[in-house]
């Protein structure tokens, strides 16, 4: 195990920590990738795939593994490995408790009004308003909320003080 240590300044950074020890599929996979260097493919053997894709997702998106590409055997192809990089936490933050709040349900809610607020937020976004504050007050969250939601959301990222859609591997 390594002994990095991932030094949270921005509480923004708790969210995919949040969702992944909140889902005992994506702990398990963390878990795994944290004591050896495994492929998708092996990770899949007893963990739905689509499971294990949207946790290495969120946890790439999250920077809190590395990849490297595994020498095959002759004749076949070389494929992703995958290892968390740190071993330890720290957070060095300070936010209010309404922002905390905030983050902790964009994190772990499964509120179906949270699927309405995505879906018109994206729609928002692809309509070229990519303002946080803007989609914040639309839709009468914070600003911190909004972020959140971007960080749970495997095709939108924060960047600056706007939304962006992330392209996904092979588009």
């Amino acid at each position: 195990m390594t002994g990095h240590i991932r030094i949270v300044n921005d509480p923004i950074d708790l969210v995919p920590l949040l969702i992944t020890f909140n889902n005992p599929e994506y702990k398990l996979i963390y878990d795994r990738l944290s004591k050896n260097w495994m492929t998708e493919k092996e990770l899949s053997e007893d963990i739905e795939p689509e499971q294990v894709t949207g946790c290495l997702a969120l946890l790439k998106k999250g920077n809190l593994i590395e990849e490297q590409w595994r020498m095959p055997k002759p004749g076949d192809k070389p494929q992703k490995e995958y290892k968390t990089t740190y071993s330890r936490f720290r957070a060095n933050f300070q936010c209010t408790m309404d922002d905390l709040g905030d983050l902790i349900h964009a994190s772990v809610s499964t509120d179906e009004k949270l699927r309405d607020i995505v879906d018109v937020i994206e729609k928002e976004v692809r309509g070229g308003n990519k303002s946080l504050n803007d989609l914040a007050r639309n839709h009468n969250v914070s600003p911190v909320f909004i972020k959140g939601l971007a960080k749970r959301l495997p095709n939108l990222d924060v960047k600056g003080q706007g939304l962006v859609f992330v392209e996904k591997p092979g588009e």
